[in-house]
């Protein structure tokens, strides 16, 4: 009988399932018409401005604006690691978040010039973030398969929105073996967004870290682990090919279908240490299976 994977040190921040905000109580039918009722997802949106100017207007489930504000900046090439932000005020009322810093900015041409990306609600990549990659070199980092199976565990076992209510999507920062922070959302752009908000506002660098998610690897998750620094990417779905022609081109370690005993690495796998005995690791349970699970 395969050993049990030993538990995790819980996360710095991870969702909460129990915020009134964030779901709410619907009735409907059944597929044999009996009533029910059931927890939906809470989507509204949030209009964002840096300094005086309005940047975009994001569909969010509203928690952690002021991470998510300054992730999108960052991953935009809006703000450098390096900028002083000032303030960061919300109005709950007005659903507005503006990210002060302290030099003057002017993004009209820059607005005027973005690509649609697959991200699954309004995820926009602008024009030059291309170029901003060529200016990132990725750390010599490693990944255990002992801390990989205790990562998917610990995240596939943890109390989440998307087991409460689904319609979600999950990404959590890692360090070895310990989830750090999990953070879930509407779009798995902003997720990554709050994500990069976090590490900005908790000077925490990406070189020793792993980015964990449960939507696809495609150009524009590439993107943004890249822009944050961090060498390892995971995913328990699957791949796209611009996904895995970017990471082989920037040196990040893309690891997808991560599930139970199983993962597929289409680049990196040089950083790849293989240390877990697969007769101790358990196939995933059904209760815990996600979109995607079977594919």
């Amino acid at each position: 009988m395969p050993a049990a994977i030993p538990p995790v040190l819980p996360p710095l921040l991870a969702p909460n399932p129990a915020d009134p905000r964030l779901t709410e109580r619907v009735s409907g039918v059944d597929e044999r018409g009996e009533r029910l009722e059931t927890s939906v997802t809470v989507e509204r949106p949030l209009t964002l401005y840096l300094n005086s100017q309005e940047i975009v207007t994001m569909m969010t489930i509203g928690d952690y604006p002021d991470y998510l504000a300054i992730g999108y900046l960052l991953n935009q090439n809006m703000l450098k690691p390096t900028d002083i932000v000032t303030g960061v005020d919300y109005d709950e009322e007005l659903e507005v978040v503006v990210v002060r810093t302290d030099a003057h900015t002017n993004f009209e041409e820059k607005l005027k010039k973005r690509t649609q990306t697959s991200g699954c609600a309004q995820g926009t990549a602008f024009g030059d973030l291309m170029e901003a990659l060529e200016e990132i070199e990725l750390p010599k980092a490693q990944l255990r398969t002992s801390w990989l199976y205790r990562l998917t565990h610990a995240i596939n076992t943890m109390p989440s929105l998307y087991l409460e209510a689904g319609a979600i999507h999950g990404c959590v920062l890692c360090r070895e073996d310990r989830p750090l922070v999990y953070m879930e959302d509407v779009g798995r752009h902003n997720a990554v967004d709050k994500i990069a908000g976090w590490m900005f506002r908790h000077g925490e660098s990406g070189g020793d870290k792993i980015f964990y998610t449960t939507g696809r690897l495609t150009s524009e998750m590439v993107i943004k682990t890249v822009r944050m620094g961090i060498p390892i990417l995971v995913s328990r779905s699957g791949f796209t090919a611009w996904g895995v022609h970017l990471a082989r081109q920037c040196g990040l370690t893309l690891i997808g279908r991560a599930k139970g005993k199983r993962f597929l690495a289409l680049s990196g796998e040089d950083r790849i240490v293989f240390d877990q005995d697969l007769s101790y690791v358990e196939d995933e349970s059904a209760r815990h299976r996600r979109k995607g699970s079977d594919d």
